[in-house]
């Protein structure tokens, strides 16, 4: 893919690939100066001007009196060459267009924009003696945000206020107006700042992963570690040592929820905050990531996904902290696995890969298995904390009232901790108040308008809601259906009715819930997170969002409301993400010097999964599964790809699929097998029809090559889509 050389004069062709949703590269003549390999330029399309990248020289293959000229080279650093073979081996891999793979790299305001000054605003020292509405939301927002600047245009727009409330705000000291460069490198980091001491178990690993550093060139290492074991401070040495040697690193993080009380612990090792990049920062902070990533003015980033996409100048470590997490897989628009691209990112750059967890993904521990990576095992809590003592309540044999969940043994439990002056958790994996809302006169369950999903109830707004595409509508008197009055009735329970029963169990209790969709923000989450950990809870009532690495010292008891819940349905991972999830959720209790327990209520306590959950006996379980998936040919032991069609007219989109089954040579050629078409899970999402087709092969099959010869032939016409999910982790 690289050019033989490095620069292009002026006049000279080169191709240029950008943003925009074509098929290939475009030609142009150098600009005025000439331009490097890689350069980010501007360059007319039609009428408009697009962002792009120079990839390699002009084809000239067409009549040259039409090529026009590259407006002018953007002020950021060329994208290095091992950027731009990783993302065409992303796309090629994830059988994705190149430019949507460049959209992903260039997800930064103003790129272009010379460097200049501006002005920014910061939260003052004065308050204001006259609080308004508005002027409290412009407050609130700079707080929120702990002390990043906003331009005039961010924070007006964010506080939902015009420009002359900051303004006025400026002038009584509330808010700070600085002039500053538009983009600042970020505070140095000191890798030589000494870090906590460390177990000998601990020590031994970050030895390790040191010498992996040392030793030049790419590697892949699984840290597993129980639960507490202090897996941070392991990788944070590994971090340090990579530092200390000039180059750079990245720690992706599942959930914008952990950052906040990471990005406390990096401070107190290197003495600075690192640079963060996830949705919840400002357009003017990413912008700044962005170029100081490429010009080395960033150390280290904390990140979501996206951050694997940022252009480091020299990448020599990625951590994938909690790697098992699903939310590593982005499931619209460009469909890649964070995980496995951090490590085809790191092949290529020659960096090393951490994949921490305490409970491994199924595809992570077979690659140790073979040796393909290497694998350092943590097996003790860090200082005097303890496992928790595991037991499930046999749900056959309690008795229940009606409409409650909440179990007798799990209530006195949770008496029991509170009389101690201790935590408790209850975790429920599922959103809003209840999951079905039902008409008792007709039996007719409230469903979405645009999908083939029911509405969930959520109490707290005051809504009906769509899981799948966010429609809400308010919660009516009388059944849609029958026009009935009265008869409407939640069945099931969610985090929200699950609250209202705990409140009712334990009046006393101080009661904080945790779930996605209560918070505003990220950072309102995050800061109820910390207020829970300096105890302003007594009981802590959370969706999946509690099992991942939150620390919370006095927590000394879990209780899984629905520990079969998981195991419900024919999603191959289903026995594998249960087993994360409890023994995760069970992690949370007995953090510090307090024994801890979980307790997990359970129709099935004899069911094989429930029972490795209770024994503790992970490599037996993932040896178990492993031999069955291997007996079923499916991932790790064998490759899916999904391929989802959708449109407006569920016939058409029918169509397509039996025409692409019944068409399926090249998949044949390699010895895969398509099942389908089928209607999905889920069969209509805003009001597009979806038709699934699976297609299975074996581990070593050419697949990518195969699927697009498959589907090269197909014309969309009209609102038809494609999508094609290589490896896939859900079936919706």
């Amino acid at each position: 893919m690289a050019a033989e050389r490095d620069f292009f004069d002026e006049g000279e062709l080169v191709a240029v690939l950008t943003t925009q949703p074509l098929d290939r590269t475009l030609d142009y003549r150098a600009p005025e100066g000439g331009c490097f390999l890689g350069a980010f330029v501007e360059v007319p399309l039609g009428p408009r001007s697009v962002l792009g990248v120079v990839w390699g020289p002009g084809k000239g293959d067409f009549d040259l009196s039409r090529v026009r000229q590259v407006i002018r080279v953007l002020d950021a650093a060329p994208m290095r060459e091992e950027m731009r073979v990783f993302l065409a081996r992303a796309a090629d891999y994830t059988l994705t267009p190149l430019p949507a793979m460049l959209r992903l790299a260039t997800r930064a305001p103003g790129l272009g924009d010379p460097p200049s000054m501006r002005k920014v605003y910061r939260l003052g020292e004065a308050r204001p003696d006259r609080m308004t509405d508005a002027r409290r939301r412009v407050l609130e927002v700079l707080e929120e945000y702990g002390g990043l600047a906003f331009t005039l245009r961010e924070l007006s727009e964010q506080a939902g206020v015009t420009a002359s409330v900051v303004k006025g705000l400026v002038k009584l000291g509330a808010v700070r107006e600085e002039r500053t460069p538009r983009d600042l490198p970020f505070p140095q980091l000191d890798p030589d700042r000494p870090g906590k001491t460390l177990t000998g178990d601990q020590k031994r690993a970050a030895d390790a992963l040191r010498a992996g550093l040392h030793s030049g060139g790419y590697g892949t290492t699984l840290l597993r570690g129980v639960t507490g074991s202090g897996k941070t401070e392991v990788y944070l040495e590994a971090v340090a040592e990579c530092l200390a040697m000039g180059r750079q690193a990245l720690v992706l993080l599942p959930e914008i929820a952990l950052t906040a009380e990471f990005l406390t612990r990096v401070e107190h090792r290197f003495g600075a905050r690192p640079a963060e990049w996830h949705s919840g920062v400002t357009m003017t902070e990413r912008r700044r990531i962005w170029r100081m990533v490429g010009r080395g003015g960033a150390q280290l980033v904390v990140g979501a996904r996206s951050a694997l996409f940022l252009p480091f100048r020299d990448l020599g470590l990625i951590i994938v902290d909690e790697e098992h997490d699903t939310s590593y897989k982005q499931e619209d628009g460009v469909l890649y696995n964070a995980r496995d691209m951090a490590v085809l990112r790191a092949s290529i750059c020659g960096a090393r890969v951490v994949l921490a967890s305490a409970t491994p993904s199924l595809e992570s521990w077979a690659n140790a298995q073979a040796g393909k990576y290497e694998r350092l095992e943590l097996t003790d809590r860090f200082g005097d904390s303890m496992l928790p003592e595991m037991r499930a309540i046999d749900m056959r044999a309690e008795r229940m009232q009606p409409g409650t969940w909440i179990s007798p043994t799990l209530r006195q439990a949770v008496e029991d901790r509170l009389g101690k002056g201790e935590q408790a958790l209850l975790f429920i994996n599922r959103r809003g108040y209840a999951p079905v809302t039902l008409c008792r006169a007709c039996g007719q369950q409230i469903g979405c308008d645009h999908c083939d999903a029911r509405m969930v109830e959520h109490r707290f707004l005051k809504r009906l809601m769509c899981h799948q595409c966010g429609e809400t509508k308010p919660i009516p008197d009388t059944c849609p259906s029958c026009g009935v009055e009265g008869r409407l009735a939640p069945v099931g329970p969610g985090i929200e009715r699950l609250a209202e029963e705990a409140a009712a169990a334990f009046p006393e209790a101080r009661l904080a819930v945790l779930s996605s969709d209560l918070f505003g923000s990220a950072r309102a989450l995050k800061e109820k997170i910390a207020e829970i950990a300096q105890g302003s809870a007594d009981i802590v009532i959370g969706t999946q969002l509690v099992a991942k690495g939150h620390n919370f010292p006095r927590l000394t008891l879990v209780g899984a409301i629905d520990a079969d819940l998981g195991l419900q349905g024919s999603d191959l991972r289903a026995a594998e993400r249960t087993f994360q999830l409890m023994r995760q959720v069970a992690g949370r209790a007995g953090r510090a010097d307090r024994p801890g327990l979980a307790l997990l209520q359970t129709h099935q306590p004899e069911h094989p999964v429930i029972r490795a959950i209770l024994s503790g006996d992970e490599e037996g379980f993932w040896q178990a599964e492993a031999a069955s998936r291997q007996a079923a040919g499916v991932p790790p032991f064998g490759r899916l790809a999904g391929i989802i069609l959708s449109g407006g007219d569920s016939a058409a989109v029918f169509d397509l699929g039996n025409a692409l089954a019944r068409n399926d040579a090249p998949l044949r050629e390699i010895g895969a097998q398509v099942f389908g078409p089928a209607p999905a899970p889920i069969a209509r999402i805003r009001g597009r029809h979806r038709v699934r087709l699976l297609v299975k092969a074996a581990r070593g099959a050419p697949l990518q090559a195969a699927i697009a010869r498959w589907i090269a032939p197909v014309k969309l016409t009209g609102d038809l889509r494609l999508a094609v999910d290589i490896d896939p982790q859900s079936f919706y």
